[in-house]
């Protein structure tokens, strides 16, 4: 029975990474997808659907995102492997095991303390150790550690949080799904010396991002 669910698994992934291939265009971004094994980020129990291309639930309410939207905000924030990157949503440790395969250090940030308890406790099983993980509060980021090259929010917010700008460097992005709750655009904003550039990469739908610069009503909850 195990090895026919490894097989199951080891195909759906051959077939998942042809998909990704088809869209993403930095070999580096699939190459990191192929090296992440995604069944040991999500629930026994929907182990069998690791790779699927869909988001899948992790518990307290989050879930662990569509792969094809992984690799398209991984891809934004063109990493050449020399950054200091803040993921804002560690969840199930995921999309920090790629950052780590393609940045030289990461720093990432969980609301929920069992989330980030159990990312850390995988993330540290498979090896990855170029990567910090904090839980946090009602305040969106980690300044103790900036300024940072590159920002990911794996949470939609109402608008690009000030407070995240504030954190990253000359010349960094910061990739955040931006809208309403029910749909939202992912956005790459480029700090420049004139200001943030602001490029539109297409529509997307997350969980609400909560704390600070959240939607009414989510603040310090």
């Amino acid at each position: 029975m195990a090895n026919v669910t490894a097989d199951r698994l080891s195909q759906a992934r051959r077939a998942l990474l042809a998909e990704i291939s088809a869209e993403i265009k930095d070999p580096r971004v699939v190459e990191a997808i192929a090296r992440v094994p995604r069944e040991e980020f999500v629930p026994e129990e929907v182990r069998q659907s690791s790779y699927e291309n869909m988001p899948l639930p992790i518990g307290y309410g989050q879930t662990i995102s569509q792969p094809l939207i992984v690799a398209m905000m991984t891809e934004a924030l063109l990493l050449n492997g020399s950054e200091k990157v803040l993921e804002i949503g560690t969840g199930s440790g995921y999309q920090t095991a790629l950052l780590s395969q393609l940045a030289e250090r990461v720093v990432t940030v969980e609301r929920i303390p069992p989330l980030a308890e159990r990312a850390a406790r995988v993330l540290g099983r498979l090896g990855y150790d170029n990567i910090e993980v904090h839980a946090g509060g009602d305040g969106l980021g980690w300044p103790e550690e900036a300024p940072y090259d590159a920002i990911i929010v794996t949470a939609a917010a109402p608008e690009v949080p000030r407070e995240l700008l504030e954190q990253l460097g000359r010349g960094g992005r910061l990739v955040i799904p931006v809208g309403s709750r029910e749909l939202q655009e992912l956005v790459r904003i480029v700090k420049t010396p004139e200001g943030a550039l602001r490029h539109n990469l297409g529509p997307c739908r997350f969980v609400p991002l909560l704390g600070r610069s959240a939607w009414p009503g989510y603040a310090g909850d």
